[in-house]
């Protein structure tokens, strides 16, 4: 298993959804994805590659190359290998593969904004006010507050609104609360913009730190990815994330993370996610041990790439041709 371990934004991402004034609306607890590091990896013997969709993509996401026959699934991949050999020279080398990663992930992110953009510009002016927004997203609770004032759970809407006031502030550089396309792009993926990132930085914080004291502390982050429920001994992979915790994550041993040990925890510097991805493919795929993969190679392995970002979460496998 290599080094890469969550969906790139890949990503990524933080992905909202639309909510309508007329229909009450769902609790958006999506944030940003971080990365857990592969020494998780251990609790994943077999050869499946469910580690990796699930890491990648989520359990639900890790689904959706069933849509396919297995048949059906090395015939698309086949085509979008085609469009990855840039040089067409027949081999698939790192570089390129990074380079196809961070398209279609940039294709994704514009792709995911153009979807909504229509259920928040309610007055069509090609800009997103934040009261559009406000009254797309949390109408039914402002028309309706007497239903929420018992609600605790750090993602209720009371909380989660000057939450995303203060992203969408951070997102509108200029400053007039009217977000335009790239503004807004910045504002559902902050993941993927430099001036975003101490938002990012500061809701990871927020959702993790459960007792409120501006720290994350070593219960606080087991936690965050793991549920002990049955009362039963850890797993292996939780205990390797214990000694991760205290010998890469709390840089200065106080037993406990803040602002500047997360922002090196889920964003190291000198660290290109897709470059650490495609290198994976590579490793895991590569037969011959030469560094680069041919056709063969990629189809030999089809179901690590239909549920890695080469191929955007499989989607690529269900697009035509044509429209990669």
């Amino acid at each position: 298993m290599a080094e890469f371990s969550f969906s790139f934004s890949l990503v990524c991402a933080v992905l909202l959804s639309a909510f309508l004034v007329s229909a009450k609306p769902m609790l958006r607890k999506e944030r940003v994805l971080r990365d857990p590091d592969l020494s998780r990896q251990a609790h994943e013997d077999n050869k499946s590659y469910q580690y990796d969709h699930e890491a990648f993509l989520g359990k639900d996401e890790a689904k959706t190359f069933d849509q396919l026959t297995p048949e059906e699934s090395r015939d698309r991949l086949s085509k979008i290998v085609d469009r990855i050999d840039g040089d067409a020279d027949g081999y698939i080398t790192t570089d390129e593969l990074n380079a196809w990663i961070k398209r279609v992930q940039k294709r994704y992110v514009y792709e995911n904004v153009a979807k909504v953009w229509a259920d928040y510009d309610l007055n069509k002016d090609n800009k997103i006010s934040w009261d559009e927004y406000k009254q797309a997203t949390y109408g039914y609770y402002l028309a309706n507050p007497e239903e929420f004032e018992d609600a605790t759970d750090k993602f209720s809407f009371k909380k989660m609104l000057p939450r995303d006031e203060r992203r969408f502030k951070a997102a509108d550089l200029n400053g007039n609360l009217a977000a335009d396309r790239e503004e807004f792009t910045s504002f559902l993926h902050p993941e993927e913009f430099e001036h975003m990132k101490n938002i990012v930085v500061l809701e990871t914080l927020e959702d993790i730190d459960n007792n409120g004291d501006g720290h994350v502390d070593e219960d606080e982050y087991i936690a965050d990815m793991f549920a002990h429920e049955d009362g039963g001994p850890e797993p292996d992979w939780v205990r390797t994330e214990r000694e991760q915790f205290s010998d890469f994550r709390d840089l200065n041993k106080d037993g406990k993370m803040d602002l500047d040990e997360i922002r090196q925890w889920i964003m190291p510097q000198d660290y290109d996610h897709a470059q650490a991805e495609a290198r994976h493919l590579v490793y895991e795929s590569d037969q011959d041990k030469d560094q680069k993969l041919t056709k063969q190679e990629i189809l030999d392995n089809w179901n690590m790439f239909v549920g890695s970002q080469a191929t955007n979460y499989g989607e690529d496998l269900t697009r035509n041709h044509d429209e990669l």
